[in-house]
């Protein structure tokens, strides 16, 4: 089955993953507190909006910083979205509030398939939602629970067994899912030491 992007998301962990038929041929890189979808050296020029954005950003403060909470927050998204809702989140806007009100301002994608947005906040209060063509969908998370653009596009729990429980055995777990064209996946872990990033390149690398 493909379904597209896809997100996992935990009361305090979380992954993402790229899967496409259309431009495999990208990675996520570093940049300091944000993961970002690149293209590889490989592939082909293209000016589709849709192929290069941040899908995590950590916001907020640090262990050291004694104005705001040691907890910090994270964003994660398929696209340019995942930016809005973090710098609302970093505007000290509820989790649930940065979510529903970044996805109905970006709505779904204009591509031929009317592509949902899809996207996560991890934090005190960690939420899931997707904006569908037909609507606006945004849950509070207690379990582990997959969105995806496709076919997937409801929020579910799902048992992820043993494997989910930091962000090296979250971005694994994601990539390893049984859904078509696996491309990279990330995954963030909320700890008592802040907050740990990992990442999952296929052979596009």
């Amino acid at each position: 089955m493909y379904v597209g992007r896809l997100l996992l998301v935990g009361p305090d962990i979380a992954a993402y993953r790229v899967s496409s038929r259309s431009f495999p041929n990208r990675k996520i890189v570093e940049r300091e507190d944000t993961l970002t979808v690149v293209p590889t050296a490989e592939a082909e020029d293209t000016d589709n909006p849709y192929v290069s954005y941040n899908c995590v950003r950590v916001v907020g403060g640090t262990e050291s910083d004694e104005t705001t909470s040691t907890a910090r927050t994270v964003a994660i998204g398929n696209g340019t979205h995942t930016d809005a809702v973090a710098e609302k989140l970093d505007l000290g806007y509820p989790a649930r509030d940065a979510l529903a009100l970044s996805l109905l301002a970006y709505d779904f994608e204009k591509d031929e398939y009317n592509t949902p947005r899809i996207a996560g906040v991890l934090g005190e209060s960690s939420v899931v939602g997707i904006v569908r063509r037909d609507g606006l969908i945004v849950e509070r998370v207690a379990e582990p629970t997959l969105i995806a653009t496709y076919e997937k596009d409801r929020p579910k729990g799902i048992d992820l067994g043993f494997n989910f429980e930091d962000a090296a055995g979250a971005a694994r777990t994601a990539y390893d899912l049984e859904f078509e064209h696996a491309v990279c996946a990330a995954g963030v872990a909320r700890t008592d030491d802040g907050i740990e990033t990992a990442i999952v390149n296929g052979e596009a690398e």
